[in-house]
């Protein structure tokens, strides 16, 4: 599974960093987590707004921070793919 955090590093960034390890750690489930802070690389993407978190390659959430439920949501459902 591969996981990319998509942020400048602001404090809501490092937040879905952290929610995001831990429901990682929760799922006892191993994961690539990138972070990706150059602005030309998060426009690939094309969010409207940081933090984004993309599973596999497929945007999940931007713009706000999602809740631990929500991750575990998304990590779920790319592992019975």
């Amino acid at each position: 599974m591969k996981i990319k955090i998509l942020g400048m590093g602001c404090p809501r960034c490092h937040e879905v960093e952290k929610r995001t390890l831990d429901v990682l750690a929760e799922l006892n489930v191993a994961a690539d987590v990138e972070k990706i802070s150059d602005i030309k690389k998060i426009m690939e993407y094309k969010i409207l707004g940081t933090p984004g978190l993309i599973i596999n390659d497929k945007v999940k959430c931007y713009g706000r921070i999602p809740s631990k439920e929500e991750i575990k949501q998304w990590i779920t459902e790319e592992l019975n793919q």
